[in-house]
């Protein structure tokens, strides 16, 4: 039997709702808000508020070739990144689910690159993947000039890659292995019993059954390259060289708070911020029609 509280006022719910209502408007609708306001507006240089401008900001923003590239950066950054990551986690998932020896240590070991900060994380990686110390020093050795992060925007860009997709390995483990466990064995064992080997298993059986966290994490992980990558590209490569990981969300950062160009740092937030919706979109529309939910 189902048990419901139920309340004699509807004024009792309202005001359970408050709270949740408020934290909503502050942290949301309140900034979002502002950030629309500020991206209409021009500020003025030495206060006495702000200019309406209209749609001026982003006119400005989207006849910058600089801003383009940021786009194209940010869009080959959130691919890559996204399906390194996933694919990684889901490899080494699958391998844990076989209870292989030692896959519970690794169950836990490969958690835990998702608990660590940004900043701290990116702080590691590009003492690993400096050119003068580390493995990679190694390499240049072997080929002088190979690797070197600090001139070459293809490094550059591939040094953060690497960074963010081992923060979001442990994130995408985390569900694979969850979806892989929760698929019953005995669909497994039989398809082993008619002769069926792992390869085969794994692509008509497990697959199948765990495309929908594959698309949760696929729309997780591709708005989160675009958020959650500042303070790894703040670190590890401050947007150079030559602006080759100057990322969308970093050129917002730069520009608003270094250039102290705020309404044009506001549209660059709205312009990302629906970009982010229309991907999100797209993922619903198109690949959802490839997911099994039964």
């Amino acid at each position: 039997m189902e048990k419901r509280v139920t309340f004699s006022s509807w004024t009792i719910g309202i005001l359970f709702a408050v709270p949740q209502l408020l934290l909503i408007f502050t942290f949301f609708y309140w900034p979002a808000g502002q950030a629309v306001y500020w991206s209409l507006t021009l500020q003025q240089p030495w206060g006495g508020g702000n200019i309406w401008v209209g749609l001026d900001n982003f006119r400005s923003i989207l006849a910058n070739a600089d801003y383009w590239n940021s786009i194209t950066a940010s869009l080959v950054f959130a691919g890559i990144s996204t399906g390194l990551a996933m694919f990684v986690g889901l490899v080494l998932a699958a391998l844990t689910d076989r209870q292989l020896t030692g896959s519970r240590f690794y169950r836990v070991v490969l958690i835990w690159p998702y608990g660590i900060a940004a900043p701290a994380l990116a702080m590691a990686f590009r003492f690993i993947l400096a050119p003068e110390a580390g493995f990679m020093a190694v390499v240049n050795q072997v080929w002088p000039g190979f690797w070197d992060p600090g001139l070459d925007g293809t490094d550059a860009m591939a040094s953060i890659i690497i960074a963010f997709s081992w923060k979001y390995v442990g994130y995408n483990f985390i569900f694979f292995l969850a979806a892989f466990q929760a698929i019953p064995r005995s669909l497994i064992e039989a398809a082993a019993m008619d002769g069926s080997g792992v390869l085969r298993r794994f692509w008509d059986i497990q697959f199948p059954l765990i495309t929908p966290t594959i698309f949760f994490l696929l729309v997780i992980n591709i708005t989160e390259s675009f958020q959650d990558s500042f303070g790894i590209v703040d670190i590890m490569t401050s947007g150079g060289p030559a602006n080759a990981t100057n990322l969308m969300v970093y050129k917002i950062y730069s520009d608003g708070f270094k250039g102290l160009d705020y309404s044009g740092a506001a549209a660059q937030s709205i312009i990302l911020m629906v970009l982010i919706v229309v991907l999100t979109i797209f993922q619903f529309r198109f690949i959802e029609r490839r997911v099994h939910y039964r």
